[in-house]
């Protein structure tokens, strides 16, 4: 299968605003459209659903939902609500989710709970009448929607950084999706982590794509997009840092970016984070430099990398330089999937 490339959007917009990006979008040749499930912003469905009215082709989906915030029951019809709107283009995002505790949520047992959610969500698409029982969720027999579903699958996508959850997506998932990543060298680190996984289960680990996606920031001047891109990144850097092991961040300078980003001076925090750092953990610069840098990780071997919000200096700028430079430049490495025909 071709390599992709994906866009990632925060739920940050007014309603009208995703349409037309993503409309855009597709007709440049992006494959996959996401939305972020992140704390506190909006909900990703009513974005998703108008870009479904927007679009044709891309595949789209949240990315990630949680199974600590929200009920399988509720995630299966979410998808499948998805899926029947965009004429089954859909596919489901799951993953732990990130700073729970500030709406008091200790999550418990991620593993299992997203394992169990995944079981769930795919025995209401099916409409088993069996049920499910799991140590944590479970639905009695004969539990099933009351509707038809577009249909009885949806291709699920993890979210991973560590062996553990790489080794369940290798048994469960279609793609794992190491969110906050611009590394190619995390590709083979998390190609390694689903092999356990999906040789346990007797599956081809080449059958789970890898994804990499992470802020990212492009503008024909450079300086300025890596200056934005820097603030972006430091406000996630502290969480992922630690969890990539091809990466060594000076502890002084963790500490640095925490402390300022805690004083909320963004800039100052930004300030702190050096080229090299900047280029694990987002896609930034003019279209070249982002270009060459997208292009290293598909030939590490990803399947797919998603550029994520916030794009450009602006959404709409951002968007635009993707599709008329980015990914030509990509395509003529010979790295990504050619322009659909129209």
């Amino acid at each position: 299968m071709p390599a992709e490339i994906g866009l990632g959007f925060q739920a940050d917009k007014p309603p009208g605003a995703y349409g037309a990006l993503a409309r855009d979008a597709e007709a440049s040749g992006i494959d996959v459209v996401s939305v972020y499930g992140d704390l506190l912003y909006q909900p990703p469905l009513p974005a998703l659903l108008e870009i479904a009215a927007a679009t044709t082709r891309v595949r789209l989906g949240p990315a990630c939902l949680n199974p600590f915030t929200m009920h399988p029951y509720e995630i299966a019809g979410q998808i499948a609500a998805l899926d029947t709107a965009s004429a089954g283009r859909a596919y489901l995002g799951l993953a732990r989710g990130t700073w729970l505790d500030a709406i008091g949520i200790e999550p418990d047992r991620p593993l299992r709970a997203l394992e169990e959610a995944a079981a769930v969500v795919a025995t209401l698409l099916r409409h088993d009448p069996d049920g499910y029982q799991g140590a944590r969720f479970r639905l009695a027999p004969g539990t099933a929607l009351r509707y038809r579903t577009h249909r009885e699958r949806v291709p699920l996508l993890l979210g991973a950084w560590g062996s553990r959850t790489g080794a369940l997506a290798g048994r469960i998932a279609d793609e794992v999706k190491v969110g906050g990543s611009a590394n190619p060298a995390m590709v083979a680190v998390m190609r390694d982590h689903v092999a356990v996984g999906a040789r346990s289960d007797g599956r081809d680990p080449a059958g789970v794509g890898i994804v990499l996606g992470a802020v990212s920031v492009v503008d024909e001047d450079g300086e300025r997009a890596r200056t934005r891109a820097r603030q972006e990144v430091a406000m996630y850097l502290a969480v992922v840092a630690e969890l990539d092991p091809t990466v060594v961040v000076p502890a002084e300078v963790l500490a640095s970016v925490r402390a300022a980003t805690a004083a909320g001076d963004h800039e100052a925090a930004g300030r702190l984070i050096p080229d090299d750092l900047l280029d694990r953990f987002a896609f930034s610069g003019t279209p070249e430099h982002v270009a060459g840098q997208v292009a290293a990780v598909l030939a590490a071997g990803a399947q797919r990398v998603d550029l994520g919000t916030p794009h450009g200096l602006t959404d709409e700028s951002g968007v635009a330089l993707i599709g008329r430079r980015v990914l030509p430049l990509v395509r003529r490495l010979g790295v990504a999937s050619p322009l659909p025909a129209d």
